[in-house]
């Protein structure tokens, strides 16, 4: 006899999941924890197997749960469109997806694209992690992000990885830099002038220190910020060159507030769409991939 799995069990799996807790997936389903320890125990009990290690309070899926999720998730999304079609016109797309992106992307173009997504397909939910590339990978590898956005390309061989656009990076100085004149960098300044770079695991940093690798023995790294506009401010301020999208120092070099300085380094960069295959791509996520896409290339 098949077990009797119910919706609100299925809800319970999933959100325990996302939000690793039980009582993160009381608060999201509005339950009492002892109901929602309850279904997840049940629906354990049900299926004969064990879904989640515990952790103290956190609960992590095991290979099992990371099989059976992309499914729960199926179930649940196909049973929510058979509900809203009833009340929806033909057509129109529901639901949420969570969308991971790193700094530069998620700073500088991915709003945009959400915006206009959204006024599209009023009845879509799009929330936006602002992480650093490596945080991206984990959001996709753990489920809890359902698409990711990350500069350069992905490393791990467990997520699909696809080019979405290109990015080109410029090294960037104050108006009054000794540099600022000239407007070159060359070799023997790259090993002598102090930098203000992104933390290490980010899109930026790996590109910068890839290209620089045949062209200097060290680097003099004075900070390391994880905000764009504090390494702005710090260039802006004298204290290092800094090595950025160009997207996110228009604005300044338009104004003349920073310098780009040319340099023999390759610092053109692909961003790219990353996913987990095994998790669930509904109706929503591949019309928004497409979307992506699609106004990318328009542009």
């Amino acid at each position: 006899m098949h077990p009797s799995v119910s919706f609100r069990q299925l809800q319970v799996f999933v959100s325990v999941a996302k939000g690793g807790t039980v009582a993160a997936a009381a608060r999201n389903l509005n339950l009492s924890q002892s109901a929602t320890s309850q279904s997840l125990s049940d629906l354990e009990r049900q299926l004969g197997q064990v879904l989640f290690e515990r952790l103290g309070r956190r609960l992590q899926l095991n290979d099992v749960g990371r099989r059976l999720l992309p499914r729960a998730e199926r179930l649940l999304d196909d049973l929510i469109q058979f509900i809203e079609a009833s009340q929806e016109p033909e057509g129109s797309l529901q639901g949420s997806l969570t969308v991971a992106a790193s700094a530069t992307i998620g700073t500088y173009l991915i709003p945009s694209f959400v915006g206009c997504f959204s006024e599209l397909h009023p009845g879509v939910d799009i929330q936006m992690r602002l992480r650093n590339t490596g945080e991206v990978v984990g959001d996709v590898l753990r489920f809890e992000a359902d698409l990711g956005l990350i500069e350069g390309q992905c490393s791990e061989q467990r997520l699909i990885s696809e080019v979405w656009r290109e990015d080109a990076m410029v090294i960037i100085c104050a108006p009054n830099h000794r540099l600022a004149a000239a407007g070159r960098l060359s070799d023997k300044d790259l090993g002598e002038e102090q930098w203000i770079l992104r933390e290490p695991g980010s899109g930026s940093r790996a590109v910068f220190e890839s290209a620089v690798m045949h062209h200097a023995e060290r680097l003099r790294v004075r900070m390391e910020l994880n905000q764009h506009e504090a390494i702005k401010q710090a260039v802006r301020a004298g204290f290092g060159l800094g090595c950025m999208s160009r997207l996110s120092v228009a604005g300044e070099l338009e104004r003349s507030e920073l310098v780009a300085l040319t340099s023999d380094l390759e610092l053109t960069r692909t961003f790219s769409l990353i996913w987990h295959p095994e998790r669930y791509r509904s109706p929503l996520w591949q019309a928004f991939k497409v979307f992506l896409q699609e106004t990318n290339q328009a542009q």
